[in-house]
């Protein structure tokens, strides 16, 4: 009787063998240019960060696993970073420090390579959130670490020439360790758990290549399982591989704002009304001075991850729709500044308090299908007159982030060389010099 393959094995087979060839190269491209733009302001100190130097004092030395730490860390820092549906986390914060981290001990580098190996990365990312189906998140996971675990992996396993049995032990090992909860938004631990994801795929990729033994059959099974309630769809983790790449289809979706996606169509059905009641030739002043009440309806469930109501630092902010949505009705944007680390902004803090939620338990629950997410403000002013808009998760995803204009944001003068070799990434050397630059801001 023939053996049946393990999932382990056909999924390392994959990893090692399948080409993402030149079609992902412009996607990866674009997502290793955003990691850059939203870590380099906190590697630099342009906005305050007291985890970093915790950090950089626990790891002092700069192996490939505690470098790996520090640039999931300082990636994810500000919560400014790529997002990808399939994964519902963001994939790029965990991936690339570890691939950055193991490009920097090799003599010799291949940019097409390196892509190769994101996209595979992001290809495992997408399809195990797939596999462990909305349950995994709902459950208490933050998909990042957990799942981001196994797809950094994966990349490294692809980008270090790892054999199928060793990619097999890599992948096991790394499921044993990954971990994260959603318990922990709005703490320094939601980005840390970033980085401690990439240092435990590195180290499972550094033990499987120098000949650690572990389970290669059964692992991944298991991880499914449990990390799905008993829900999970494991052939999802293998079908259709590639047809097309997720790292072009869903895609990475880059971040307007500073602050969790899930506030993002809320932010920007407030800025609509606020844009309609300034082409009505009244002020903002006169807005806020005759608002009453406001109301933001969602799906049952929707605010799962912006699930913050009265936040009590910059951090917290980040995750609380009445926030979001009373920063951009005074300023027009969600202010970098108004969702860093320390105290609240207290004159968005005061119309933030006039902010109720009111989920539509007309709609299916957002669980069921988040892509059909939408959010609806209301304004209620003083002489009875009401101001809504509604904006689905779609829309918000169909305006186009320009990554480079975060690129340059986040340049210094000092550095406008080196963020012009960024923004081309064409070879070699400009994935050099970028390394470079992130072990010299460490």
């Amino acid at each position: 009787m023939q053996n049946k393959v393990s999932l382990t094995a056909m999924l390392s087979q994959l990893i090692v063998s399948a080409q993402p060839g030149t079609a992902v190269q412009d996607k990866a491209r674009q997502g290793l240019q955003d990691f850059f733009a939203v870590s380099w302001p906190v590697l630099t100190k342009q906005v305050p960060d007291s985890g970093l130097p915790i950090l950089k004092a626990v790891y002092p030395e700069r192996s490939p696993s505690s470098l790996a730490l520090l640039l999931g860390y300082a990636g994810h820092a500000l919560d400014y970073d790529d997002f990808h549906a399939d994964f519902r986390g963001h994939p790029g914060v965990v991936i690339l420090p570890a691939l950055l981290a193991w490009a920097g001990e090799m003599p010799e580098l291949s940019l097409p390579h390196f892509f190769d190996a994101y996209a595979t990365g992001v290809e495992v990312a997408g399809r195990l959130g797939l596999a462990v189906t909305q349950k995994h998140y709902t459950l208490g996971y933050h998909n990042t670490a957990s799942l981001g675990t196994l797809a950094a992996a994966a990349a490294l396993a692809r980008f270090s020439g790892a054999t199928e049995e060793q990619t097999a032990i890599a992948l096991g090992m790394a499921a044993t360790q990954a971990s994260g909860l959603r318990a922990q938004f709005g703490s320094a631990v939601k980005p840390l758990h970033a980085g401690l994801a990439a240092e435990n795929a590195v180290r499972a990729v550094q033990l499987a290549l120098a000949g650690f033994d572990g389970k290669t059959e059964g692992v991944l099974e298991a991880f499914l399982q449990i990390g799905s309630g008993g829900e999970a769809s494991p052939e999802k983790l293998l079908r259709d591989w590639g047809q097309p790449w997720r790292i072009i289809s869903p895609g990475l979706e880059f971040k307007p704002f500073a602050t969790c996606a899930g506030t993002h169509s809320a932010a920007e059905a407030a800025r609509d009304i606020r844009l309609r009641w300034l082409e009505s030739g009244r002020s903002v002043a006169q807005l806020l001075d005759s608002l009453e009440h406001i109301t933001v309806a969602f799906p049952p469930g929707g605010d799962i991850a912006a699930s913050v109501r009265v936040p009590g630092n910059g951090i917290e902010a980040r995750f609380s729709l009445e926030y979001a949505i009373a920063g951009m009705l005074i300023y027009n944007d969600l202010r970098m500044a108004d969702f860093a680390e320390g105290d609240v902004n207290a004159e968005i803090m005061s119309l933030a308090e006039k902010v109720t939620r009111t989920p539509d338990e007309s709609v299916p629950p957002d669980a069921i299908n988040p892509a059909l997410r939408f959010h609806e403000v209301t304004l209620y002013l003083d002489n009875g007159e009401r101001l809504s808009q509604r904006r689905t998760r779609q829309q918000s995803l169909a305006t186009p982030v320009n990554v480079l204009a975060k690129l340059d944001a986040a340049c210094t003068p000092d550095k406008a060389g080196l963020f012009a070799r960024v923004a081309r990434l064409e070879d070699e050397a400009d994935l050099r010099q970028l390394i470079l630059a992130l072990k010299d801001a460490l």
